[in-house]
C-alpha cells in the first residue's frame, strides 16, 4: 500500500455543461493524491482509470481492501515515480466511488437512479478539468490512461489542447467499435433483465441486481482476456468436486470447468464493488465515443495543432482494441503533425496487460513520462 495517499472530494463549484445539453448541478469529484506537487506546480500527472477502476491507483481500497490496481506503475522508484511528481487520479463522474453518479443524492434527497443523465467521455474529462481548475494546475507534466482511460487521455489532448505535455495511451482506441457495444449491449440486458434492478430504482430496496451484474461483468471480462492467455491458465480443465472427486463432469450445470468458476468469481467479487447503474451510464459512454465525429468526421482534426508529446501503446494478444485501433490514432497524429512514439508489445495477457507485470511496458512508461 502507498501510505502517502492522500484522499479528497472536490465540490466542482459551478454546474457542468453537458453533451446531452443538460447540466450537473453540485456535482463533486473523489480522487486521490500521492507525491508533492511542486512549488511551480509543473510535475503533476494525471492518470485517468478504467471503465471498473477508481481513484484507488495505488492504495488499499476501501471495500476489497485489495492493493491499487496500478500500484505496480506508480509509487517510489516506480516507472510513475512520486518521488519526482504529484500523481492525481479521480473517479470519473457516473461512478461509484465518490464522484457524483446515479447512486448519489439528487437535489430532492433521493437518489438520481435513472434520472442522472447520460454522459460521455467528453463530460467525464469535463469535470476531471474542474478539478485540475480547482488545484490550480493550468498544464500537465502528462495525462496517462490505458483503455477508456486512454480515451479521457485522447479527449483531453484533442478538447483541451494546452493542458498536457505529454499524453501516453495504452491499449485503447478513438471510437468503439460496433462489436464492443455489441458487448455492451449484451451485459446492459443481463443488468436491465434483473428483476431487482426495478428500472434503476433498487436504491430504496433491499434488493439490488447483482446477478444480472454478474453477468455482465463475466462477459466483460473475457474480452479483456485472450484465447492463449485463458487456454493456458485454464484450458478445458474440471474442477475438483465437493465429495473429494478429482476432475470430474456433475453431469448438471454446475462451474464444472475452472474457466467457469473463474469467471463466476469475478462476477460476484465485482457486485460488491460496483454499482449497476453506473455499469449501465458509463459503458453508454464508452460506446457514444468517436473522436473523429467530435471533429468534423477527421480524427487529424481532433489534434490539429496541438503541441503535445503523444505516446500509443498497444499488446498484440489484445482483441478488445487491437494493435490497429492505435495505428489508426497514431497516423492521425502524423496528419496533424505532432510529435509521436508508438509501440506494439508482445504479452499473453490480451487487453488486461497494460495492469499486469510487463518489463518493457514498464520501460515505456518511465521513458515516457521522464
Amino acid at each position: 500500500m502507498n501510505s502517502g495517499a492522500a484522499s479528497n472530494i472536490y465540490a466542482i463549484p459551478d454546474d457542468l455543461p453537458l453533451d446531452s445539453g443538460q447540466v450537473l448541478s453540485g456535482a463533486q469529484i473523489a480522487y486521490e493524491t500521492y507525491g508533492d506537487l511542486a512549488a511551480d506546480r509543473s510535475n503533476a500527472i494525471l492518470i485517468c482509470h478504467a471503465l471498473t477502476g477508481d481513484q484507488y491507483v495505488a492504495s488499499e481500497h476501501p471495500i476489497t481492501g485489495k492493493s491499487g490496481w496500478w500500484e505496480r506503475m506508480v509509487g517510489p522508484g516506480k516507472p510513475i515515480d512520486t518521488n519526482r511528481h504529484h500523481v492525481i487520479c479521480a473517479n470519473v463522474i457516473g461512478s461509484c466511488m465518490g464522484s457524483t453518479g446515479p447512486a448519489s443524492e439528487a437535489a430532492d434527497g433521493t437518489a438520481y437512479a435513472m434520472r442522472f443523465p447520460v454522459i460521455t467521455i467528453r463530460d467525464m474529462v469535463r469535470g476531471l478539468v474542474a478539478l485540475l481548475d480547482g488545484l490550480g494546475i493550468e498544464k500537465l507534466h502528462a495525462v496517462v490512461g490505458g483503455s477508456m482511460g486512454g480515451m479521457q487521455a485522447l479527449s483531453l489532448a484533442a478538447n483541451w489542447p494546452s493542458r498536457a505535455k505529454r499524453v501516453l495511451v495504452i491499449a485503447s482506441t478513438a471510437r468503439h467499435s460496433a462489436q464492443n457495444i455489441a458487448f455492451h449491449e449484451v451485459g446492459r440486458q443481463a443488468i436491465m433483465a434483473d428483476p431487482a434492478w426495478a428500472d434503476g430504482d433498487y436504491y430504496s430496496t433491499r434488493a439490488s441486481p447483482d446477478n444480472g451484474l454478474a453477468v455482465a461483468r463475466m462477459a466483460a471480462h473475457i474480452t479483456y482476456l485472450s484465447e492463449e492467455g485463458l487456454t493456458e491458465k485454464f484450458g478445458r480443465r474440471l474442477q475438483d468436486r465437493p465429495d473429494g472427486t478429482r476432475g470430474a463432469k456433475s453431469f448438471g450445470f454446475d462451474a464444472d470447468f475452472q474457466v467457469e468458476s473463474y469467471l463466476r468469481y469475478q462476477g460476484s467479487g465485482f457486485t460488491q464493488r460496483f454499482d449497476a447503474n453506473s455499469y449501465l451510464y458509463i459503458t453508454r459512454a464508452m460506446d457514444y465515443f468517436d473522436l473523429a465525429e467530435e471533429h468534423g468526421g477527421k480524427l487529424a482534426n481532433a489534434f490539429h495543432g496541438t503541441s503535445a508529446r503523444f505516446c500509443l501503446v498497444s499488446f498484440d494478444t489484445d482483441w478488445l482494441y487491437p494493435t490497429a485501433e492505435s495505428r489508426h490514432i497514431v497516423h492521425a497524429l502524423n496528419a496533424a503533425g505532432a510529435k509521436v512514439s508508438f509501440v506494439e508489445l508482445s504479452a499473453p495477457n490480451g487487453h488486461d496487460s497494460f495492469l499486469l507485470e510487463h518489463e518493457q511496458l514498464d520501460r515505456v512508461v518511465q521513458g515516457f513520462i521522464e
